[in-house]
């Protein structure tokens, strides 16, 4: 019982599959050579800011360099590296993306890609990596590009940002934010 315990914590921590060709996670499980091959992924998308990834010569390695700032433009990558997953994709291939903390920038990267190549709503992929995932948050400026790429993509947004105690947040966010009091 121990031992699965320990690979179902390393599977809820460390990564999650989110398709059949796509991962999301940790720089941790990205660096894990053993985890890699074992889930047969032939490209890592790092989207941090290091370039510390295992290097395996059989897999391909995508590099977004952009912090978890509200600020950074993450959207710069949005079609990038949607595009590059659905080639992977489209080749029998599978991807691991991954930021620090498997949280923030490779989510967005995520949802942009359910968006784009899977014609999910913004709303139908948060939903979607959330259940996958549940950890995932992505930074309210990620959230304002997430919402102004679902207008470019569909002309329509499920998701806005609202006020709330702790600051702009999604709509999404609304339900759990009841009741703060901002410190």
């Amino acid at each position: 019982i121990y031992q699965s315990n320990l690979f179902f914590l390393h599977i809820y921590i460390g990564f999650a599959q989110i398709t059949d060709c796509l991962y999301i996670g940790n720089s941790k499980t990205a660096s894990d050579s053993s985890v890699i091959r074992s889930l047969n992924i032939t490209c890592v998308i790092n989207a941090t800011q290091d370039v510390s990834n295992t290097n395996i010569p059989t897999v391909d390695y995508m590099h977004v360099p952009v912090s978890d700032d509200p600020e950074s433009r993450l959207c710069d990558y949005f079609d990038t590296v949607a595009d590059k997953i659905q080639h992977v994709s489209d080749e029998d291939g599978r991807v691991l993306l991954h930021c620090n903390a498997g949280v923030s920038r490779s989510a967005t990267l995520c949802l942009a890609y359910l968006m784009k190549h899977r014609c999910l709503t913004l709303a139908e992929a948060h939903a979607l990596l959330k259940s996958l995932r549940p950890i995932v948050r992505p930074n309210s400026g990620f959230w304002r590009q997430l919402i102004e790429y679902e207008l470019k993509l569909h002309g329509k947004n499920t998701v806005s940002m609202i006020n709330s105690p702790v600051g702009h947040i999604p709509d999404l966010y609304e339900r759990e934010t009841r009741g703060l009091i901002p410190l």
